[in-house]
């Protein structure tokens, strides 16, 4: 069957396929599945659909290996837009982290701006009212210029766009390093809470059912987006800027309200936000899921530019849109919500039973396409591809803490560490930020390991954080990432809650690269190995490949990597709020403790890489069942009220800890180190497994016991003190100094 239309829509070869990132072979694939060559829309509609961003086709095969039940989970991974966790009474956790890497590369502002705005809608379009942000951001050298133009940007662009929406930033991370100086990571986390019977699903179902449109007019903005997140940054990357979309946080908090109030009609059969590929993405998702098809009238779609081609409008990125499939005879009743809250609403067409999608304009037929060969888990491409260990491994494993001689002098050390941009204080970023918009955020004026929002006027609360050492990961895939499930749990025990689920932002360079993918598939086995132990599912996410760029006068296939960077974003509970222990020390005097083992371990520190300059080591030392009596101890411990404090040794190392938590209070302390270690390991390593509590000293003999009991190592490091940092008995450093250290990185380099 040859299509035809008045536009210009030929019949598609193997050459433009390939100019819209397909292979020869997808190619002979959507020819097989069609019973014939595609024309130029329905080509660009696979090209699309098929790229790496929509179907995962390279990494398909393996995130199907990923735990992904629990007796909580309400929406397993890839059932809707985003992971659904049961909470109690009668209440649901949406949440789910993706990136926005390519266009922040490109247009920090807007790419960071519309990254937030995406994955704001994914968690309302399930009918749940966003109540938290949190973002993971790695950039390049803050001494390049380039590199505090990207940062200011993003930051920017995540602080306009929430501020106005009217959602807190809560917390996150932030991590420098020269791999990402040309592909900056911008991973967004949003978490919303919703009734369980109020849930609304991504399905198209109901022949003859209308087909809605909703939101902002369609444009030029975006198209060819998913695709161009599926290749690698160039030179000629600037000249696809059109990919990168336009963000109106404003018209986003208007759509939040009509579709929360549309949902809880019962008129909403399905409904889904046109992110990545737009309106093909949602209309061939929906009805594959519903085993459906729709006839499409592209004319009926309101657009913001005169005579748009029908590829333009099918695969435009425009935000603040969305696909609502409503049930016949409420139009009406639907129309009257968008009215009110002066949003377009356009029936664009219905639900049909052919199981196809045909798109018409101007009364010609210009695609018809199966909507189930197009889709995850359907028709597209599931690849697996080769890989194999980089030689850089055994270098780094062969790495020994006796090469590097011990420090005569620890000041230096804890200075450069208090500065380093890594480890510095980030408040110049998070006071761009809203936090307190809601009044339910109880981590701004009383900060913890996580992020702590209450649920409404309830006495429970999520405990939310974003994780992940990339450093750690590039050493040892499977156990980094293991480390960074690990770190994940560990902050939200050490705030007072209980770790449920999580949600994952997997970052890597081009999969076509045996040791890309020897990375990708490493942190796979070791996400999976991690979250069996803690209990946590995988409830969604996303992959971003191709991370990766060849740098300009460096000879052609030199490609740089970032280091592999899988985000865990994790989900936990607090039931009673009570239970939120703060990082800070609260009280001169009070006893500080070093709960878990100390160990001979700087691999892959702070302290190793920038300090000393081994840029070549393996990951810190793990332990899954270790960290699990650890982490059951501590919440032993806040259950029974014995802890005043309570934070995570993790960057940095136990100096690190300490600081922060003197910091935080403008308070002090004073402890000893143990002989039985190196000095600079005892502090400045980041082995795992271990946290600083403090309490009053007529808790400490009920701690100990608690802790004897449970198998978990301690010691007595020392007290809190009103204004220095003393070790073994010399003062290192005054509160006032050591916080000027702290806070003044950032806005050196930044605010210029």
């Amino acid at each position: 069957m040859v299509l035809s239309a008045p536009f210009p829509n030929p019949i598609a070869t193997l050459e433009t396929a390939k100019k819209l990132g397909l292979t020869a072979e997808e190619f002979d694939m959507v020819c097989q599945k069609l019973g014939r060559k595609p024309n130029f829309t329905e080509i660009s509609i696979f090209s699309v659909m098929w790229s790496e961003h929509c179907s995962y086709k390279n990494s398909i095969f393996w995130l199907k290996q990923l735990p992904k039940d629990s007796p909580y989970m309400l929406a397993k991974a890839g059932e809707e837009n985003a992971g659904l966790v049961d909470i109690g009474d009668g209440l649901a956790c949406s949440f789910k982290i993706e990136s926005h890497n390519h266009p922040s590369a490109l247009e920090p502002y807007q790419g960071a701006a519309t990254g937030v705005g995406g994955i704001n809608r994914d968690i309302f379009t399930m009918g749940a009212r966003p109540i938290a942000q949190l973002n993971s951001l790695r950039f390049g050298n803050i001494e390049q210029a380039h590199t505090q133009w990207h940062m200011r940007g993003v930051v920017r662009g995540i602080s306009h766009y929430g501020n106005a929406f009217g959602i807190p930033t809560v917390g996150g991370e932030l991590f420098f390093d020269d791999c990402y100086n040309i592909n900056p990571l911008v991973n967004a986390f949003s978490a919303g809470i919703v009734a369980v019977d109020k849930v609304a699903r991504a399905i198209a179902t109901g022949i003859a059912n209308p087909v809605y449109i909703v939101g902002s007019a369609t444009g030029k903005d975006g198209i060819h987006g998913a695709t161009f997140a599926s290749e690698e940054i160039t030179e000629k990357s600037n000249e696809k800027l059109p990919a990168v979309q336009v963000g109106d946080p404003f018209m986003e908090k208007l759509l939040l309200e009509a579709t929360l109030e549309v949902i809880e009609t019962g008129a909403v059969i399905g409904i889904q936000d046109m992110g990545a590929a737009g309106i093909i993405c949602s209309t061939s998702e929906m009805s594959a899921k519903g085993e459906v098809g729709m006839y499409i009238d592209l004319d009926l779609v309101p657009t913001r530019q005169l005579n748009m081609q029908p590829f333009e409008i099918l695969l435009s990125e425009s935000q603040e849109r969305m696909l609502i499939v409503v049930q016949k005879g409420r139009e009406d009743e639907v129309q009257a919500i968008f009215d009110k809250w002066d949003l377009s609403c356009a029936q664009i067409g219905h639900v049909t039973e052919t199981k196809d999608l045909e798109f018409f304009a101007r009364g010609e037929l210009v695609a018809k396409v199966p909507a189930w060969e197009l889709v995850l888990g359907g028709g597209a491409p599931q690849n697996q591809r080769e890989y194999s260990e980089p030689a850089y491994y055994k270098e780094y494993q062969a790495f020994s803490i006796n090469s590097v001689l011990l420090p005569k002098d620890i000041i230096p050390i804890a200075k450069h560490l208090l500065a380093h941009p890594n480890l510095c204080s980030r408040a110049w970023v998070a006071n761009q930020y809203d936090s307190m918009v809601g009044a339910n955020t109880l981590t701004t004026n009383t900060p913890s390991d996580a992020a702590v929002v209450r649920v409404g006027a309830t006495d429970k609360a999520i405990v939310i954080t974003v994780d992940c050492n990339s450093r750690y990961v590039k050493a040892d895939p499977k156990l980094g990432t293991a480390i960074a499930v690990a770190e994940a749990a560990r902050n939200i025990v050490c705030s007072g809650g209980r770790p449920l689920a999580i949600t994952n932002c997997l970052n890597f360079g081009n999969p076509f690269l045996p040791e890309v993918y020897w990375q990708f598939v490493g942190a796979i086995k070791g996400m999976s190995e991690a979250c069996l132990a803690f209990g946590t599912p995988v409830t969604g996410g996303n992959v971003s490949f191709y991370n990766q760029s060849n740098p300009k006068n460096e000879p052609a296939g030199v490609h740089q990597a970032v280091n592999p960077t899988p985000t865990i974003g994790m989900l936990g509970m607090m039931e009673g709020l009570h239970r939120h222990t703060s990082m800070a020390f609260q009280a001169v005097g009070h006893s500080i403790m070093l709960i878990g083992q100390a160990q001979n371990d700087i691999n892959s520190s702070e302290y190793l890489y920038s300090y000393i300059g081994v840029k070549g080591s393996p990951a810190p030392r793990l332990d899954l069942a270790e960290e699990l009596r650890l982490q059951g101890a501590i919440a032993n411990l806040i259950e029974q009220k014995l802890l005043a404090s309570a934070h995570d040794v993790s960057d940095g190392g136990l100096f690190i800890t300490l600081a922060e938590s003197a910091m935080a209070s403008g308070l002090g302390f004073s402890i000893q180190t143990d002989s039985a270690f190196r000095k600079d390991a005892y502090l400045f390593g980041e082995s795992q497994s271990r946290a600083v509590v403090s309490c009053e000293s007529t808790k400490v003999e009920a701690i100990a016991s608690a802790l004897a009991s449970a198998g978990v190592v301690h010691t007595l490091l020392g007290t809190v003190t009103p204004a220095h940092f003393e070790i073994d008995g010399a003062i290192i450093l005054h509160s006032e100094e050591a916080t000027s250290l702290h806070t003044q990185t950032l806005r050196n380099y930044l605010d210029r």
